[in-house]
């Protein structure tokens, strides 16, 4: 009896400590969550929202714990790191831990090299993706709703609304046209509509040689020829930058040929007509040609003085306050400002933004001031001889009488007043202005500058002359007097 009561003892007791210690640790198994607030008070939400967030709790033993992370490049990042304060974190929870083990998760691995298999099948994953993607957005504010059509740009707005319409139907659609004449807008509104139901791919010709060289230098120009071929619609910006570069031309003829074959839409812009691009490839420009070529012309008054409204109207709805400008002023700017549309948005952002600066309408005055630098844009095309033959005409004489050494008066007028609108419409230097009146010395130069400034103050007919000069050489394409 006493044997078996002895032998029966100990088992009641051994039941009893094994039925406690389990609740024991039952009760100490760690609070991942909680660990992982007092990981991001201790190395600050930065750190934790970068790599530490990243770690997943799998299982917890006697006296380690084991976590996982996706890749090794982020275990090695923790483990050299953060390791060891992230165990004395953990220790504040449960003493008896005192290691962790880092292992990958295979089922990420698993699917990492799954999406790597089918890279090409799957929308939107690629080995360039993440350098990409950032130059592949649409800009949703250039769409078509807000393309101001006239005369000069309807053409290319309609074959851009067909092909958004009837993909395929004018392939390739290309669209050439002076530097802010709406080329990249009407790409950004088809990419913009297309790209709901297709895959586009919206890259300029400069960034399409990036990553053309940068698949070259890392060896997988497959997944490159695969991610640019399996696109339904390519639109490519600026092509003339891809002048000269033969390899990557040879590249780019083949992905044409790839698209058009499977009848994906290719659409182009550039600046000229495919047979004016330099160092482009006959075959190239052959098949740009081929298809639907458009050019946007410079805009008409018309459709300038259309921009300027359309443009106040929209800033005054941005801003939430009604913009007034007067009439003069709107039809100043369409009738000066005629070298892109862009010019024309800048130049009533001025205007607006001074409106607003100083709570008043700017006058036509205030304007000119204000455009100073868009107005004499045509500044850099004034020559010297230009400016003599027009001075030649307006006092009647010739020009070899003005470039000779001869001083009578009514020569040396016209002479100086020829050097003074040199020197400030043009960017020359005294010594070359010297060369172009027959060799004279610099000094003569300064003098005839500093005696036409001074009779401006009390010559008013002079005056008046220089003005009416100025004019007609910035202004008149004709060069009429």
């Amino acid at each position: 009896m006493f044997l078996a009561l002895t032998e029966v003892i100990p088992k009641k007791l051994m039941n009893k400590n094994l039925s406690k210690n389990t609740a024991d640790i039952s009760q100490e198994k760690i609070d991942w969550r909680e660990v992982q607030v007092r990981m991001k008070r201790t190395f600050g939400n930065d750190i934790f929202e970068s790599w530490l967030k990243k770690i997943n709790f799998v299982e917890e033993f006697k006296n380690y714990i084991l976590l996982s992370v996706s890749t090794r490049f982020i275990r090695d990042w923790i483990t050299s790191r953060y390791l060891d304060e992230i165990l004395r974190v953990i220790r504040e929870l449960n003493k008896n831990i005192n290691r962790i083990e880092l292992k990958i998760d295979e089922i990420n691995l698993e699917n990492s090299k799954e999406n790597k298999s089918s890279e090409v099948e799957k929308k939107n994953i690629s080995f360039i993706k993440d350098s990409f993607l950032q130059y592949n957005r649409i800009d949703q504010n250039k769409n078509f709703d807000n393309f101001v059509i006239g005369q000069s740009n309807k053409l290319a707005f309609e074959a851009s609304k067909k092909v958004t319409e009837n993909l395929a139907h004018y392939n390739p659609l290309y669209i050439y046209g002076g530097v802010g004449m709406g080329k990249t807008h009407l790409l950004n509104a088809m990419g913009f509509i297309l790209k709901n139901n297709n895959k586009i791919m919206f890259i300029s010709a400069e960034r399409f040689m990036y990553q053309f060289v940068k698949s070259i230098k890392s060896n997988e120009m497959v997944k490159f020829k695969d991610y640019f071929r399996n696109t339904d619609v390519l639109i490519v910006d600026d092509i003339q930058f891809m002048n000269g570069k033969e390899a990557m031309q040879e590249e780019f003829f083949h992905t044409f040929n790839a698209l058009i074959e499977k009848g994906s839409q290719v659409i182009v812009s550039a600046d000229r007509a495919p047979n004016k691009l330099s160092r482009i490839q006959e075959r190239i420009k052959s098949r740009f040609s081929g298809g639907l070529v458009i050019d946007i012309q410079k805009p008409d008054f018309e459709l300038r003085y259309k921009i300027v409204q359309t443009k106040i109207e929209e800033l005054s709805t941005l801003n939430y306050i009604q913009i007034n400008i007067p009439e003069e002023v709107k039809k100043f700017i369409s009738t000066e400002v005629k070298t892109s549309i862009r010019e024309i948005v800048g130049a009533i952002n001025r205007v607006v933004s001074f409106s607003r600066i100083y709570n008043k309408e700017p006058n036509l005055s205030e304007t000119k001031i204000i455009l100073k630098d868009l107005l004499n844009l045509s500044e850099n095309n004034v020559t010297i001889d230009q400016i003599q033959s027009l001075v030649c005409k307006f006092f009647k004489i010739s020009k070899n009488e003005m470039l000779s050494s001869r001083r009578s008066r009514y020569l040396v007028r016209p002479r100086q007043t020829a050097i003074y609108l040199t020197k400030i419409l043009t960017s020359k230097s005294l010594p070359e202005i010297g060369r172009e009146f027959s060799n004279r010395d610099h000094t003569t130069i300064i003098h005839s500058v500093k005696t036409i400034e001074k009779l401006k103050k009390s010559d008013l007919e002079l005056c008046a002359n220089i003005d009416t000069l100025k004019n007609k050489i910035l202004y008149n394409k004709n060069n009429e007097i």
